[in-house]
């Protein structure tokens, strides 16, 4: 490995330097990353080779390694291409309830449009200029209501890390029900429906036949379970602000 592949993808300057006479370099980051996101969405992550995305551009994977030197690295410009297409304004509204609500639909939006991209999102930092702009827009809004910046990113790490997590589950279940062909709800009534019953009438675990029996959630749809999750996490972020903001 170089010197220069030892530093992140966002320190390195792109390519622009001329191949020959009258002519410039005939491939972007940009294209090689859309072209990746778009097999990935397609066919998972690992078909995003850089073999792949030269065979659809119409080359030889070598002549890609110029614009994108490893495969961390095309990794770090594919979180950051679909983080760029989160839809936020310039600047939060100063409703900060509002405002983080926006900022984990808008994830939940981009981890559903792109399965493989809330796993790696939840857990791998890329700090791409996609990624720092949703990043910059969350703490803002948490700004000016007296707390210092350690509380301000905790806050804005939970938002993140329910959404994250709570779209996850949701991919999970999408892919499940296409695999077996049965939604959650007939695997509830056709799978484990019977076994549950039994465990019920067996009030060996009172708690969990007390969610079967009373708990509204897994009768939601999805959007209204997401809600329902982040209602509560905003809470929480709520309960840690003064007074006069917290609502």
């Amino acid at each position: 490995m170089t010197a220069d592949e030892q530093i992140t993808i966002w320190m390195r300057p792109e390519r622009t330097e001329r191949t020959g006479p009258g002519r410039r370099p005939g491939y972007s980051r940009e294209q090689i990353t859309r072209t990746a996101v778009r097999i990935a969405d397609a066919e998972g992550l690992e078909a995003a080779t850089m073999r792949r995305i030269a065979a659809e551009l119409g080359t030889g994977a070598m002549s890609l390694y110029r614009y994108v030197p490893n495969r961390d690295d095309l990794i770090d410009l594919m979180i950051d291409a679909v983080a760029a297409e989160t839809d936020l304004p310039d600047r939060p509204t100063g409703d900060w309830r509002a405002d983080l609500s926006l900022v984990a639909h808008r994830v939940r939006a981009a981890g559903l449009a792109h399965p493989w991209y809330v796993a790696l999102a939840g857990r791998r930092p890329t700090l791409g200029p996609g990624q720092l702009r949703v990043q910059e827009f969350a703490l803002a809004a948490l700004d000016g209501f007296g707390l210092d910046i350690d509380r301000i990113t905790v806050a804005a790490e939970m938002l993140f890390d329910y959404a994250h997590s709570a779209v996850h589950r949701e991919i999970g279940w999408l892919d499940e029900a296409r695999r077996t062909g049965r939604d959650v709800s007939r695997w509830m009534r056709e799978y484990v429906g019977p076994y549950v019953k039994q465990v019920v009438e067996s009030d060996a675990y009172p708690m969990f036949s007390r969610t079967v029996r009373e708990a509204r959630l897994p009768h939601m749809t999805p959007e209204k379970r997401f809600r329902y999750g982040l209602d509560r996490v905003l809470d929480g972020i709520a309960a840690g602000l003064p007074a006069r903001t917290s609502r």
